[in-house]
């Protein structure tokens, strides 16, 4: 029961810290809707079981112990955020959507780009491997961690899909979008200073 909690809490602490994947549903929800919000969201979760899965297989072990592929995961997930926020912020121009024309991104790119943020993403990687690392021990089954997983991506898909609804409102959407230019510098150096910042972050 206590590492039912334990996970439960940190979980959720997790997630609902802004970070990369919440700068990218914002940005996809008020551009191209609640529908494109929605499917990010659930690439994002999806991303999440990729890092729950080398986690099982013993791969989280060794990058949690071997400071040299922790840097490279680290620095590979860093270099992808700064190129995301550079190019964010370096858009010009007010992007028209017309959500009645289905213009915008297709449904592959917006669960692509939500699945990429979190594989890519240091901070799913630490928060997972941490996890295991701290409540998961030689003698817990397999359906357990398993478990432990599923809840870890269903909770990334239920926050986010609660950011994707609520940005993606007729309204606020209206306002974001008045203020698109701004957004998107403030959201491309959101994204640039957290790759930026992770990539001289220490290994451990």
């Amino acid at each position: 029961m206590t590492e039912i909690l334990a996970v439960a809490v940190i979980t959720v602490l997790a997630v609902i810290a802004p970070g990369a994947d919440f700068a990218m549903i914002v940005r996809n929800s008020y551009l191209h809707g609640r529908r494109t919000g929605l499917l990010a969201a659930t690439g994002v979760a999806a991303g999440v079981l990729v890092h729950v899965t080398y986690t099982m297989l013993g791969v989280g072990l060794l990058i949690a112990s071997s400071t040299f592929l922790f840097t490279v995961i680290k620095l590979t997930g860093a270099a992808y955020l700064v190129y995301v926020g550079v190019r964010t912020f370096r858009t010009r121009g007010e992007l028209k959507v017309d959500l009645e024309q289905h213009t915008g991104l297709t449904p592959l790119a917006a669960l692509r780009g939500g699945f990429l943020t979190n594989v890519l993403n240091p901070k799913t990687t630490l928060f997972v491997v941490s996890t295991f690392a701290q409540v998961v021990g030689p003698g817990t089954p397999l359906w357990q961690q398993a478990g432990y997983g599923l809840f870890m991506s269903l909770a990334h898909l239920l926050w986010f899909g609660v950011v994707a609804v609520f940005f993606s409102q007729e309204r606020m959407r209206t306002a974001m979008l008045r203020a698109q230019k701004v957004l998107n510098k403030v959201i491309g150096s959101l994204l640039a200073g957290l790759g930026v910042s992770l990539a001289f972050a220490p290994s451990h």
